[in-house]
């Protein structure tokens, strides 16, 4: 007879949660500073740039599938399916990311290029190899409704606190106006985010593997899929997942609020820099209320999830997005109306409370695609969560590389020029209208497209419930 699985306890959630902090740290420094740092510091044409990241981000939607069917099928004494690759991957990782953002000191403009793509592509790969174990991971540990909101909120607060972390170490290594423009700078980030990620990848696969080792090979009553897969079942796999109704509105919503996010992201820094004309420790000040915002909204988004779908707070959260980004619009408006401190007072709580709503973003889409996924898995009976997992990250990543590749092509196209400092008035309007009229279209798509999910709470818990009774009738 085999022991009920115990509940999670809060040793294993912060040590799973902790694993994102370098993950985090490491892939929002590239989010928020490699577009910037590819043209306004290696002097390289933003469709060039956009192009060489769309690649790259396309190919680590490709690998995830990939890399997730060979996650479910690892079989390892000491790591189980899933930590082995991360420990891989956090070592690898580390060593890529400092010579990524090290470039030799050179004009050729080809052989930068080359450069920014050949480790671009690796880094895309390591993250690959340690992002969909880590998110199948959580699936397989925390396969309960309630206890996927909690570990989703742990590892959500961790990865926000990375995602400030780049802010941070901006105002450490870039301080004062023009700061942002140090390659000596990013380098020292890198150095700190690799050290980070090594750490963080440690602590997460040897804190939850007691866990791991304490579950059994036949993980909560589902059994081994022995199928073989090729790339090409592996593809119509893909394509029979996306048929699935509350499969597909998980994928594309959180696909689209990316996008959103892509464009706050990698052309808010041009915005900040060129337009509100702040200096790289006021631009750190204000990601900083961006992200704190996220976190300190955490416990308030567990709470209210107690009480309602996640549908329905998810919606309400990309609302409160929707409401802080049209406040910052009304803030570009008036900057030439304003010194750069009065600015710094308008637009910081506006991030702050576009960062409250965020902070649902970054949890509920994960929490609710692990809830279609667990109810898939109940109902076949077999353990695939490495290539939903895939799946999902594909979607996403696909759809990111596409607008990567129309952000640097609409900076060509509205006359950003890396080589000036001063930018020109119309060109800074172009900036707003991508950033602002980018984010507020994508976030309206999405909202539109989470209003179709059609799991709710109580479905869940029925299932749950039925495979519970099954298995104490199993053990009578």
């Amino acid at each position: 007879m085999k022991k009920e699985k115990k509940r999670l306890g809060l040793f294993t959630k912060l040590s799973f949660g902790f694993g994102n902090l370098g993950y985090g740290a490491m892939g929002q420094t590239i989010a928020s500073f490699f577009m910037f740092f590819a043209t306004s510091v290696l002097g390289l044409p933003g469709a060039v740039v956009g192009i060489v990241v769309a690649v790259t981000s396309l190919w680590d939607g490709l690998s995830d599938p990939i890399i997730g069917y060979f996650s479910d099928r690892t079989r390892s004494k000491v790591f189980g399916r899933r930590l082995g690759h991360m420990l891989f991957a956090s070592v690898f990782l580390a060593i890529n990311n400092i010579v990524l953002w090290s470039p030799p000191d050179i004009e050729n403009k080809g052989f930068l290029t080359f450069w920014i793509l050949f480790f671009l592509l690796s880094q895309e790969t390591f993250n690959t190899f340690f992002a969909t174990p880590y998110a199948a991971l959580c699936i397989d540990i925390a396969p309960d409704y309630n206890d996927q909101t909690s570990m989703q909120s742990f590892k959500t607060i961790f990865n926000i606190l990375g995602m400030i972390l780049p802010s941070v170490l901006m105002s450490v290594f870039m301080p004062g106006e023009g700061g942002q423009f140090s390659k000596t700078g990013y380098r020292n980030i890198a150095f700190v985010n690799s050290a980070l990620a090594i750490l963080c990848g440690i602590v997460s696969v040897f804190g939850t593997m007691k866990r791991v080792r304490s579950m059994p090979n036949y993980q909560y009553g589902l059994q081994e899929n022995k199928e073989k897969h090729g790339f090409k079942k592996i593809l119509s796999g893909y394509i029979e997942t996306f048929k699935k109704k509350d499969f597909r509105v998980v994928m594309l919503g959180y696909s689209v609020c990316l996008i959103a996010m892509i464009f706050l992201s990698s052309v808010g820094m041009h915005l900040f820099t060129f337009c509100y004309h702040f200096s790289g420790f006021q631009i750190s000040a204000l990601m900083i209320c961006l992200f704190g915002g996220a976190i300190i909204s955490q416990p308030i988004w567990v709470n209210v999830v107690k009480k309602y779908d996640k549908k329905q707070t998810l919606i309400t959260a990309l609302c409160i997005i929707l409401f802080g980004i049209g406040l910052i619009t009304i803030t570009f408006l008036f900057r030439t109306y304003c010194s750069t401190n009065l600015m710094i007072c308008f637009v910081a709580p506006s991030l702050l409370l576009a960062g409250v709503g965020s902070g649902a973003l970054y949890s509920l889409p994960h929490s609710m695609y692990a809830d279609v996924v667990t109810m898939e898995q109940y109902k076949t009976g077999q353990n695939n969560a490495g290539r939903y997992t895939g799946y999902y990250t594909f979607t996403y990543n696909f759809s990111n590389s596409i607008a990567l590749l129309f952000v640097g092509l609409l900076l060509q196209l509205v006359g950003f020029d890396s080589s000036q400092p001063v930018q020109t008035l119309e060109v800074q309007a172009g900036l707003g209208k991508i950033v602002f009229f980018g984010s507020a279209i994508a976030l309206t798509c999405a909202i539109l497209i989470f209003s179709h999910y059609s799991l709710k709470r109580a479905d869940v818990l029925k299932v749950q419930i039925e495979a519970n009774e099954k298995k104490k009738e199993a053990k009578i």
